[in-house]
């Protein structure tokens, strides 16, 4: 694995400038970060939420399809253009009433593919809620 040479700072400004704004939308910040890896945080909010205050899917979906891309660009130390190619997703148990933390893992990285996985789970007791595994296409 290659050393990383990004800090918080600039992982935070690819969230900015990368990403459509409907993602941006999100509020997704940063929490850390490692060779390979980034954990960020998924506010709660009623516009995500769906009947009984849970997190909805379709938002855990992208905020774990964001936070891969950020593990990558930890992993090689500058953003390399890449494409979802699998993201499959399995939802444990519904997440509502606090933050989420999503981390997401580069497993191995090559010339032209990349594959990862993440774990969403609940900022204030630390339960996992949703799992993915993915693929992409490296450009």
């Amino acid at each position: 694995m290659h050393p990383t040479h990004v800090t918080t700072e600039q992982l935070q400004q690819a969230l900015a400038e990368l990403f459509a704004p409907w993602v941006q939308a999100l509020n997704l910040r940063v929490e850390g970060f490692g060779p390979g890896e980034a954990t960020l945080r998924l506010p709660q909010s009623d516009q995500l939420s769906r009947v009984g205050g849970m997190l909805c899917g379709q938002a855990m979906m992208a905020a774990a399809d964001t936070a891969m891309v950020l593990a990558l660009i930890s992993h090689f130390g500058s953003f390399k253009p890449c494409s979802t190619v699998q993201l499959s997703s399995t939802f444990l148990k519904p997440l509502s009433g606090q933050d989420a933390l999503i981390t997401a893992r580069v497993l191995r990285a090559g010339k032209s593919m990349a594959f990862g996985e993440i774990d969403l789970r609940g900022a204030d007791d630390g339960k996992s809620v949703f799992r993915a595994s993915t693929t992409y296409a490296l450009m």
